[in-house]
């Protein structure tokens, strides 16, 4: 069953950003992962926080596929430039 994943991204280093950027594709194709859409203008418009500076939809074929994507040792170097650059969260749905 298609699994989605919900990823905000708080920007504070954009080169090890773009880096990471670089690699992403690849990373998520191998495990059928892409994105559905892709945000830099998100707004809170009820609760408290800041919205993140990027804010992204991945569709995956299914929670496994998801999980072995953030724990695929091939890309746990362009997952560390993820981490690096900022804050990130990963939520599956």
């Amino acid at each position: 069953m298609t699994t989605y994943a919900l990823v905000t991204l708080t920007i504070t280093n954009p080169e090890s950003f773009e880096l990471y950027r670089q690699q992403a594709g690849a990373a998520l194709a191998k495990h059928g992962g892409a994105a559905m859409e892709v945000s830099k203008t998100s707004e809170v418009i009820e609760g408290d926080g800041v919205a993140p500076t990027v804010t992204v939809i991945l569709t995956f074929p299914d929670r496994d596929a998801a999980k072995a994507w953030i724990n695929d040792p091939e890309f746990a170097e362009a997952h560390a430039l993820r981490r690096g650059s900022g804050t990130s969260n990963i939520i599956l749905m």
